[in-house]
């Protein structure tokens, strides 16, 4: 294990696939209430992360690209779950995102399980997802659904380099999403999951590399072509790198939302209300949340929104709307509230 260890401690910060003009069209929006998140911040490399379940194989952190990365190697199927305090912790509709570096060996299978209350053995009711560098697959029962990912994130030549995976699932129906690609609709899954695992097979040359892991209950706001009566709009799909104010490009899913309910209703101006968890000091928690409320209207302003109909301001950990004790807490406390005004 130390040589695998100190191989990837040399791998070098490639980037992540695309950026934000590649997403101009992207439709995936979380879910509003977070149960998991994890960036792996807290673990240490060598170590198995301390908020996951091992079932079988072996599984190790290190940084990868840049990333705090969970690697799965050394079994045939490698087995591995979030703690989640409930055992079934899917409503009726649900998103799951992470980071997958592609490195050329096998992707990973995400099983969601039925009637099973955890996430530990097979049974008929689950569902298989199937992840590789060229397509994705989605196996329930006699159901059998695949589709390839499209020419510009196959090849070689997307190697070592991160890619964002995002699963939506409501009311039967799953869509599963690579970058800014939607890749594969499942219009009637046959289950409602309620909970889920991550296999695969993996090894010390060519491990499994995850991270970056966020599971949301809900489904993304839908508020195209309506008119907006709510006093605001608290989204939790505007993400930053990691105590930074630079948005990450899968973020353009919520950012079309805003701009659409802002060019469906003209008359409607936003103060952009910036809030982080209680990690760091109160004045850096404030600096930061503002320069994070000033990122997301420069980027609506880019994208066509009028500046004089925005205005930002920074809460810090000032409003919290979850226990900062808890992984998830923390979580549901890092957003950006698009207050009318």
């Amino acid at each position: 294990m130390k040589s695998l260890i100190y191989l990837l401690l040399f791998i070098p910060a490639f980037s992540f696939a695309q950026d934000f003009k590649t997403y101009n069209n992207y439709d995936f929006v979380p879910g509003d209430t977070i149960v998991f998140e994890d960036h792996f911040t807290d673990d240490q490399n060598g170590e198995f992360p301390s908020h996951w379940n091992l079932g079988a194989g072996q599984g190790v952190m290190n940084m990868v690209g840049g990333q705090n990365s969970l690697l799965l190697t050394q079994g045939n199927f490698v087995h591995v779950s979030p703690l989640i305090k409930a055992p079934m912790y899917f409503a009726d509709a649900f998103t799951i995102e992470f980071d997958w570096y592609f490195n050329g060996s096998y992707g990973p299978h995400i099983y969601f399980y039925g009637n099973s209350k955890d996430a530990k053995a097979a049974s008929s009711d689950m569902v298989n997802l199937s992840l590789d560098h060229s397509a994705a697959s989605v196996i329930a029962g006699e159901l059998l659904l695949d589709a390839p990912f499209p020419p510009e994130i196959q090849g070689e030549e997307h190697y070592k380099i991160w890619h964002h995976i995002a699963i939506a699932y409501k009311k039967n129906q799953m869509k599963i999403y690579v970058d800014q690609n939607r890749i594969l609709v499942v219009p009637n899954l046959g289950i409602s999951p309620h909970a889920f695992d991550i296999e695969g097979i993996g090894d010390e040359n060519t491990p499994i590399v995850l991270t970056n892991f966020r599971v949301a209950r809900g489904a993304g706001m839908n508020m195209l072509g309506k008119k907006f009566t709510d006093t605001k709009i608290i989204t939790h799909g505007i993400n930053f790198d990691i105590d930074k104010a630079t948005i990450k490009p899968e973020s353009m899913g919520t950012l079309n939302m805003v701009m659409q309910v802002m060019k469906d209703n003209p008359d409607v101006k936003f103060e952009v209300d910036g809030h982080t968890d209680n990690s760091g000091t109160k004045e850096h928690n404030l600096t930061l949340s503002q320069q994070r409320a000033d990122a997301v209207k420069a980027q609506l302003t880019k994208m066509g929104v009028d500046a004089s109909r925005l205005t930002t301001k920074g809460f810090g950990d000032t409003k919290s709307i979850g226990d900062n004790n808890t992984l998830e807490g923390k979580a549901n406390n890092r957003r950006v509230e698009f207050v009318k005004k």
